[in-house]
């Protein structure tokens, strides 16, 4: 019996559903559990009393599941239903998330909620690749350039949902029913909201049929995940791209992590001792308004400057509003109206910045005969750059104390700003110049 299978023929044959239908329900299911692994799992552990190197280092190692999901992905192919696959992966990181509720109230309960949450990042990660194929496969260029936008908001939405809504609903409940039993409550709801999406999904979404079946297709999918890794790193200058890639990321990958733990933190510790909900309402819609923002401006900016033009400035608007973090260390404002004009600025550079990495694995790495699957390994060393630093910043942070460890971040953003003089020997030029 095989599950996905048997997932894809309980769905009644229906005429395809109109893109709305499906686009933004299937953009907000992979962002929920991204985000749950991502954001909500360390604001969880603050509040349970887990020290921040622990969380650092733990969640970055879930990290690892978007990492390598591109080695896996053509083996995806073998599926005879893209659907199915979606819907099943749907559900379990939905019983992943709701088992949460139980793992919380157990005397292990931080073994068990690791444990969970890898189950989740895999689910996620692995999700995340059927769920651009059928929006792929689905969709002509000219629709996919149409629901562009609707995929990405609502991608975006899922953060919103998750640091604007189940946040600051947890940060509601820590008061009333105390901390496990808020936090149970939280991803036993998330839990439900991904196990309704999957069974919507099953309904909503069409079908698109895997390209490989039985023994010779593994065989052959394998032979062609061979021929793809050995064209990726045969690409003239490749390794200095990937440190370039990597390096990128690493004050983003260090200031995301400590960020939302500083706000958190006791004032006698050198944080601002904002609540749960507090953290959530700056986070979840100043934050996130404001990153939606620096994108879209970060787009428009690099499209007329050009990407090599460009990219320093990019750098610098994505690490110099850290900032922020420093001044708010410093001065340590009790108005939360002040915290989140700063956390507006620094998530408006972020946004900004961020673009650069996208376009340059796009533009630079990307390019030849495998170029979606070379733009999938670039993203998995784009996503090892902030896991490693993410990893790391625990450590660092317990060494040198909040105003010092903001500082280094922005000196950990260097190296990448002098590399972005060399990356581009051997970059193809006509791709990189103002239309």
């Amino acid at each position: 019996m095989n599950p996905i299978n048997d997932l894809a023929r309980a769905a009644l044959p229906t005429a395809t559903r109109h893109p709305l239908a499906w686009v933004p329900t299937l953009y907000l299911a992979q962002g929920l559990p991204f985000y749950a692994v991502a954001l909500v799992a360390g604001l969880m552990y603050k509040s349970m009393g887990v020290p921040n190197e622990q969380i650092a280092r733990w969640t970055g190692l879930l990290g690892l599941a978007w990492v390598f999901k591109a080695l896996w992905s053509p083996f995806l192919e073998l599926a005879r239903s893209k659907r199915g696959v979606v819907v099943c992966f749907q559900l379990a990181g939905g019983c992943a998330l709701a088992a949460m509720a139980l793992a919380l109230q157990m005397s292990s309960w931080f073994a068990l909620s690791i444990g969970l949450f890898a189950i989740v990042a895999l689910a996620s990660s692995t999700h995340d690749i059927c769920a651009d194929g059928i929006y792929i496969a689905s969709l002509s260029e000219r629709q996919q350039a149409a629901y562009a936008g609707w995929q990405g908001a609502f991608f975006n939405a899922a953060k919103f949902v998750s640091m604007g809504g189940l946040v600051m609903l947890a940060g509601y409940l820590e008061d009333r029913m105390g901390t496990r039993a808020a936090w149970a409550t939280v991803f036993g709801l998330l839990g439900a909201l991904m196990a309704a999406l999957g069974l919507y999904h099953l309904w909503a979404l069409p079908d698109t049929p895997g390209a490989a079946r039985g023994k010779q297709g593994v065989d052959s999918v394998a032979s062609t995940l061979l021929d793809v890794i050995r064209a990726f790193f045969a690409k003239p200058g490749i390794w200095l791209a990937i440190l370039f890639i990597i390096l990128f990321r690493a004050g983003e990958g260090q200031i995301q992590t400590i960020g939302p733990l500083f706000l958190r933190d006791a004032r006698e510790l050198g944080g601002l001792g904002l609540s749960t909900a507090q953290v959530g309402a700056v986070y979840g819609t100043a934050g996130t308004i404001a990153f939606l923002a620096g994108s879209i401006a970060g787009g428009y900016f690099t499209a007329s400057l050009g990407l090599r033009r460009a990219m320093p400035f990019l750098i610098v608007a994505m690490n110099l509003p850290n900032l922020v973090f420093w001044y708010l260390s410093v001065a340590q404002p009790e108005s939360l109206g002040v915290i989140a004009v700063g956390l507006g600025v620094e998530m408006f550079g972020y946004g900004f910045g961020f673009v650069g990495m996208i376009l340059f694995i796009m533009q630079v790495v990307a390019p030849g005969p495998y170029q979606t699957a070379h733009y999938a390994l670039g993203s998995g060393f784009m996503q090892l750059g902030f896991v490693l630093f993410k990893m790391v910043s625990g450590d660092i942070q317990g060494a040198l104390g909040y105003r010092d460890f903001f500082l280094w971040v922005l000196v950990a953003a260097l190296p990448v700003l002098v590399l972005s003089r060399f990356v581009w020997r051997y970059a193809p030029e006509a791709k990189l110049s103002a239309s």
